[in-house]
């Protein structure tokens, strides 16, 4: 973005001024939302470290059993186990809109517990937890990656009026002040210069006038 050419006028001066006010009553409200986000960062990073726990924990639970779902005959455990649906909501956090868990289904089970040994409900049950967590996990993932989206924005809105938009505008103001200053100066050199020549000359007739 080409920077703004300033003019050395009170106009201007008055301008700068008004703008700088802005810049640092936003500052704070910008920093604030820096730190909510954050905030919020680290507390849904542990909250996505401890479904990635449970995750884990119910992965080594059903890898004891692993090597009996093939012996299962008429249970489809992958597709007994795959959501039907996932349901998610909209809120806010600092700001910012991400999703929300809310509920998961699965298809019905279309086998008899009766004709299927006891840990086949057992297994699927764990094969279902698994999918709910991973569901969540997902979910959570998602809200992280749009929580680090906002603060890398705000980050970089407050750096650009720290480091670019305030001191530019106090500069501006600095060299504005200076040329005023210099202008002024100039303008009563100038006067006095006048008012001296004025001088010169009504002194001049003054002394034609007595000779005459």
């Amino acid at each position: 973005m080409a920077k703004r050419k300033i003019k050395f006028t009170r106009t201007e001066l008055k301008h700068q001024r008004d703008a700088l006010a802005r810049f640092i009553r936003y500052l704070p409200t910008l920093k604030l939302k820096q730190q909510q986000v954050q905030s919020s960062i680290v507390q849904t990073r542990q909250m996505f470290r401890e479904k990635q726990e449970a995750v884990n924990a119910t992965e080594r639970t059903i890898s004891t059993y692993n090597s009996l779902f093939n012996d299962v005959a008429g249970v489809n455990f992958t597709k007994l186990a795959t959501p039907d649906s996932v349901d998610t909501s909209t809120h806010s956090i600092a700001g910012v809109y991400v999703p929300k868990f809310e509920a998961i289904t699965f298809p019905k089970a279309d086998f008899s517990l009766f004709a299927t040994a006891t840990w086949v409900d057992r297994a699927l049950a764990d094969l279902k937890k698994l999918n709910h967590h991973t569901a969540e996990l997902g979910i959570l993932q998602e809200c992280l990656d749009l929580l680090q989206a906002e603060l890398k924005k705000v980050m970089q809105r407050v750096n650009l009026f720290e480091k670019v938009m305030i001191p530019n505008t106090l500069d501006n103001i600095r060299r504005i002040r200076i040329a005023l200053g210099d202008q002024m100066t100039a303008g009563v050199a100038r006067a006095k210069i006048a008012k001296a020549k004025l001088e010169q000359k009504e002194h001049k007739s003054h002394m034609e006038a007595v000779v005459q």
